[in-house]
């Protein structure tokens, strides 16, 4: 299996375009037939494109140059040179592409098949045919071709996913994905057994499922990049929904879940405020380690020191969007993971309705703008007098 890479740096540069070719026609008993030089051929381009059975930017850590072909020089006799072929680099969806010079995004690979061209190639030039004029009959003058174009490029990985899982190392993310999905993480009893982010496909039924990120437990200081914990918070900025998963029973009894499950949600805070307002769902865990009245002692000494005074979800209408949901779960034995899956489908069918009705609506709007700037014609020229 590939190791998982999520970002490198990429040179590439287009091909030049070819000359073109200074040449006049010779041929018996025609000793002046004029000029006869062609064009250059277009250099190679250099173009992206959103793949979705790739997985990771491995290939890329190896090969960090690519550097399309230069077009053909012109010939003599109408000859135009062959235009030289272009480079596609397959991408994985999700891949953001930033010009490290200008620091601008390039590109945002967000569906399968897309392209981008990254580097284009040069335009070949002009051959001496084309300065013939009534006045030159030889021109002997011909232009040489384009440089193509030369970048260096930040290659990100985001991975996409509907649902993301946040915690701390251990709380039991990687077993709560394995219990819901067909994705087969590595799991052990230690923290930071997961360390690059797991996608798994969550099916409800045949029309209903929905994506599943993983990604490596948090740690204090994650924003400023302890536990490389910057470089997986951003795998969290494109999902839709916030787990929040907490271990009730740490092997270490000196642990505070209450103390990490803040300092988690500061962390998310200090690194991005978009990140921060996301839905966000509280699942506590583990509760299979844990007798029953145990259980529902740490639950309410836990959302106490936490601060939690959501109310219960209103679902009697309408799927409830905004209210903040709690759930008790043991991931292990796949307690209370069916009802979790199944309100997360209600959101995510609830919030696709939502978001295709908004979208009506604004095109609704724009074609109503469109009619009304359209010049209105005067009907009264047709009335008989």
């Amino acid at each position: 299996m590939p190791s998982f890479i999520d970002r490198v740096v990429l040179h590439v540069a287009g091909g030049d375009g070819g000359n073109g070719c200074t040449s006049v026609h010779r041929e018996k008993f025609k000793p002046l037939a004029g000029p006869d030089g062609g064009d250059g051929g277009k250099g190679g381009s250099v173009w992206a494109e959103a793949d979705e059975n790739t997985n990771t930017l491995v290939e890329y850590r190896f090969v960090k140059r690519y550097q399309a072909k230069n077009g053909e020089k012109g010939h003599g006799s109408d000859r135009y040179g062959a235009g030289a072929d272009d480079i596609v680099l397959k991408m994985p969806v999700g891949t953001l592409i930033r010009d490290l010079d200008t620091d601008e995004i390039v590109a945002d690979l967000t569906h399968h098949g897309q392209r981008v061209c990254l580097a284009k190639g040069g335009k070949g030039g002009l051959g001496n045919i084309h300065f013939k004029s009534s006045v030159n009959r030889a021109p002997k003058q011909s232009t040489p071709g384009e440089e193509g174009e030369t970048r260096s490029l930040q290659l990100e990985l985001k991975v996409l996913a509907d649902v993301g899982l946040l915690g701390m190392p251990n709380a039991g993310k990687s077993t709560l994905i394995t219990a819901v999905s067909a994705a087969r993480p590595k799991i052990a009893n230690y923290p930071f057994t997961t360390l690059h982010p797991n996608l798994g496909v969550v099916r409800i039924d045949e029309n209903h499922s929905f994506v599943m990120a993983d990604i490596p437990g948090l740690i204090e200081g994650a924003a400023e990049g302890a536990g490389l914990g910057h470089r997986f918070l951003k795998h969290l900025s494109r999902t839709g929904l916030l787990l929040h998963v907490v271990d009730l029973a740490p092997f270490d009894e000196a642990v505070n879940p209450a103390e990490e499950a803040l300092a988690i949600i500061n962390e998310l805070r200090k690194y991005d405020e978009e990140l921060y307002g996301k839905p966000r769902w509280l699942v506590l865990n583990k509760l299979d380690m844990l007798d029953e009245e145990e259980a529902q002692e740490r639950t309410t000494a836990f959302l106490e020191a936490i601060g939690w005074d959501y109310p219960k979800p209103d679902d009697r209408f309408q799927f409830d969007m905004e209210t903040p949901r709690l759930f008790q779960i043991s991931a292990l034995t796949h307690q209370g993971t069916q009802e979790l899956v199944h309100q997360i489908n209600q959101y995510l069918t609830e919030k696709k309705r939502i978001e295709a009705e908004k979208a009506e609506v604004e095109q609704a709007a724009a074609n109503t703008e469109i009619a009304e700037q359209q010049p209105k014609t005067d009907t009264g020229v047709f009335k008989p007098e």
